[in-house]
């Protein structure tokens, strides 16, 4: 078994240590709640490699003390570098069948939706669209769309996307809710201002303290996110979710994701879609 301090890569760019990893390890787990198992070495090497590079320092030992000294700003850059943003629009499809058929069924009012994980955007635009062809572009809906992560909020705040990435995305719905880039910007497209309206992005770090949401949701998306905590921390986040929801509110979770542990405060409604309790 390796010793804290034993070498575990040397023939690469910086020397890499279990002691390094351990202590990555423990102030993502403390800033984000991310629970990092360690099967992620290369993972971690790779993405903190980085922020040495970024800042100029020679070795993960010296870039943490560092951090941990007077990191300011750089804190934002140690926890974006370590976020997966694995998304796609109309990803998990049935979960947008079931949002169409619950619009419908509740009528036009104003629907108040959050989306926890909004990476890139693709999510959040993809909820909207379903709201619009319901209740219409000018219908009374708004997602609120938080990320741990500054950088992808960026990309989705600006709502450019590729069009090879936009398979699950209809040709009617390309046409309605898109424009299509030309000359130099070919091959892309851009959310239509009047789907953008509805949409507003904010950095939320979920395991702090004091949301900034002065609403209660009607729906909340948490798709693909409690993965990255342990059962304690899920069950701290589930508690503060529960609590900015309506009552009888529906959550909507990621394929892998199962909350039976959590049965006081959601119930299994559908194929991972929940209740409030």
């Amino acid at each position: 078994m390796a010793t804290d301090d034993e070498v575990l890569a040397s023939d690469r760019e910086f020397t890499w240590t279990n002691s390094d990893f351990s202590r990555i390890k423990a102030l993502i787990y403390k800033h984000a709640g991310i629970s990092l198992h360690d099967g992620k070495h290369a993972m971690v090497y790779s993405r903190i490699s980085r922020r040495l590079r970024a800042t100029g320092h020679s070795s993960f030992r010296d870039y943490l003390d560092w951090l941990e000294q007077t990191g300011g700003a750089e804190w934002q850059e140690f926890v974006n570098a370590l976020t997966t943003n694995l998304t796609s629009f109309f990803r998990e499809g049935h979960h947008f069948t079931e949002l169409e058929r619950m619009v419908r069924a509740g009528g036009p009012r104003d629907w108040k939706i959050w989306c926890s994980a909004a990476s890139t955007g693709e999510e959040p635009y993809s909820i909207a669209m379903t709201m619009a062809e319901v209740l219409g572009i000018n219908g009374q809906f708004r997602v609120w769309s938080s990320d741990i992560d500054t950088k992808v909020l960026q990309t989705a705040a600006r709502g450019v996307y590729k069009l090879e990435s936009m398979k699950n995305v209809s040709t009617a719905q390309l046409q309605k809710f898109f424009l299509k880039g030309k000359g130099n910007s070919a091959g892309m497209a851009r959310v239509k201002p009047e789907l953008q309206k509805h949409v507003e992005f904010f950095t939320l770090n979920l395991i702090e303290e004091g949301w900034p949401l002065k609403e209660q949701f009607d729906i909340v998306f948490c798709r693909n996110v409690m993965i990255y905590f342990d059962a304690a921390t899920q069950r701290q986040i589930l508690a503060r979710i529960h609590r900015v929801m309506k009552p009888q509110g529906t959550l909507f979770v990621g394929h892998s994701e199962n909350f039976s542990d959590a049965r006081t405060l959601f119930t299994l409604r559908g194929k991972t879609v929940y209740e409030k309790v």
